[in-house]
C-alpha cells in the first residue's frame, strides 16, 4: 500500500464529504435547531454521524450501482420523504406563528429522547438524495481508486461526517444568548418551514433519476 496515495485518498474523501453535507437542509437544520436547544445533542449527532458511516460504507463497498438500478425504491423512498418533511414544515410554521414561546435550553419544551431519536431518523434515512449522495456519488468517486485506497476515501468522507455534525449540534450552543429571544425562535422556525417546504416540492417535482 502506498502511503502518500492512501493519505490523498483520505483528503479527498474529506473534502467531497464536506461538500456534500455542508449544506443547507432538513437534517442540517434539526440538527442545528437541538443544539440551539440543547436538548438531546449527544444522541442527535450520534445519529446523524453513524448513518452517514453505515451509507458511505455503502456506497464505497459497491451498493450505490445497486441502488441506482433500482429507481423504483428511491421513487418510493421520495415520496414517503416528501410528506415528512412537509408535516414538520407544518409543525414548524405552527411553532412559529403560534402563541407559545421557546427559549434555549427550556426545560418545559423538551421533547422526548425516543421521539428526538425517530425524528432524526426520519429526516436522514427518507431522504433520497442522501442515498444519490453518499451511496451512488460518493460510491461512484470511490470505484476509481484501488480497493486499498477506495477505504481511505471512504474513512475521509467518515470522519467529514463526524466533525461536521459534531461541530453543528455543539457549536449551536454559541447562538445561545441570540435565542434568547422568542423572535430569534420564530425566524428560525419559519425559515426551517421554507426550507423544509422547499425541499419537500423539489421531491415532488424531482424526475425518477433526480
Amino acid at each position: 500500500m502506498n502511503v502518500s496515495s492512501a493519505a490523498v485518498a483520505a483528503l479527498s474523501g474529506l473534502g467531497v464529504g464536506l461538500s456534500l453535507i455542508v449544506a443547507i437542509g432538513a437534517q442540517n437544520a434539526f440538527v442545528l435547531r437541538q443544539g440551539v436547544r440543547r436538548q438531546h445533542v449527544f444522541a442527535v449527532v450520534v445519529v446523524c454521524a453513524l448513518s452517514d458511516v453505515v451509507l458511505i460504507a455503502a456506497g464505497v463497498a459497491g451498493f450505490g450501482a445497486v441502488v441506482h438500478s433500482v429507481p423504483g425504491v428511491l421513487t418510493v423512498v421520495r415520496y414517503a420523504g416528501a410528506a415528512f418533511l412537509l408535516g414538520y414544515a407544518a409543525l414548524a410554521a405552527r411553532r412559529a406563528f403560534g402563541s407559545a414561546t421557546l427559549a434555549a435550553g427550556s426545560a418545559g419544551a423538551t421533547v422526548a429522547l425516543g421521539a428526538t431519536v425517530a425524528t432524526c431518523l426520519a429526516l436522514t434515512w427518507l431522504n433520497p438524495h442522501v442515498y444519490l449522495d453518499t451511496v451512488v456519488l460518493l460510491g461512484s468517486i470511490a470505484s476509481t481508486y484501488a480497493t486499498p485506497d477506495r477505504w481511505f476515501l471512504g474513512a475521509g468522507a467518515m470522519l467529514g461526517s463526524i466533525v461536521w455534525f459534531t461541530a453543528l449540534g455543539y457549536g449551536a450552543r454559541l447562538l445561545g444568548p441570540l435565542f434568547a429571544r422568542p423572535v430569534a425562535w420564530r425566524v428560525l422556525d419559519s425559515v426551517i418551514a421554507v426550507v423544509m417546504t422547499l425541499l419537500a416540492a423539489g421531491l415532488v417535482l424531482a424526475g425518477p433519476s433526480a
